[in-house]
């Protein structure tokens, strides 16, 4: 196995899902980070379903001229919004083995606006 970036994030993915799993009462905030934009999806890993999700890319948010980490923030706004209206108050957060700092941080805190808690 090469000793990669890419690698070494799979790895630490694994090592994180291994300790958290998602419900449908309580769904797992998985976040994707690419070097433009940024997905985040409510799972519900017993049925192996995605419920809700949003990115920087829907059309309310990449017309927006924004810096990227604000864009993110808006993504985590959104699918709070999305998981408040389906009833949904609690999730667990799913970083993907990105670290906690940036973007990433970013959806989480906008999430929290939105009413989620994790």
């Amino acid at each position: 196995m090469s000793n990669n970036k890419s690698t070494a994030r799979q790895k630490i993915r694994y090592r994180i899902r291994k300790k958290i799993v998602g419900t449908s009462s309580k769904p797992r905030l998985s976040v994707f980070r690419s070097n433009t934009d940024i997905y985040a999806q409510l799972i519900d890993d017993n049925n192996g379903a995605t419920i809700a999700s949003a990115s920087s890319k829907q059309k309310d948010i990449s017309a927006q001229k924004a810096p990227k980490s604000e864009k993110s923030k808006l993504v985590g706004e959104a699918i709070a919004k999305k998981a408040v209206e389906l009833g949904i108050k609690q999730v667990v957060f799913d970083r993907s083995g990105y670290i906690y700092h940036g973007r990433v941080k970013a959806v989480a805190e906008g999430a929290r606006e939105g009413g989620l808690d994790f």
